[in-house]
């Protein structure tokens, strides 16, 4: 009996361990905002200047943006 229930419980730790590393597909990737915030924690002004870049280097990369559209014209 004792046997069972600890073969149970690796089982159940083996499988909750595989599904918590699997990698998840449908997770959305990081905005400018979060990247933001993750390296600047406490300081606003430079959140703010870093999101800006971020976003700015984005739609660069993109073809977005008011420049872009013109150039394409």
């Amino acid at each position: 009996m004792i046997k069972r229930v600890f073969l149970t419980a690796a089982a159940t730790a083996i499988l909750a361990g595989v599904s918590m590393t699997a990698p998840v597909t449908a997770e959305a990737a990081m905005t400018c905002k979060d990247a933001a915030k993750a390296k600047y924690p406490d300081h606003l002004m430079q959140r703010m200047e870093y999101k800006h870049q971020c976003v700015k280097t984005w739609k660069a990369a993109n073809g977005k943006g008011l420049l872009n559209k013109l150039k394409s014209s």
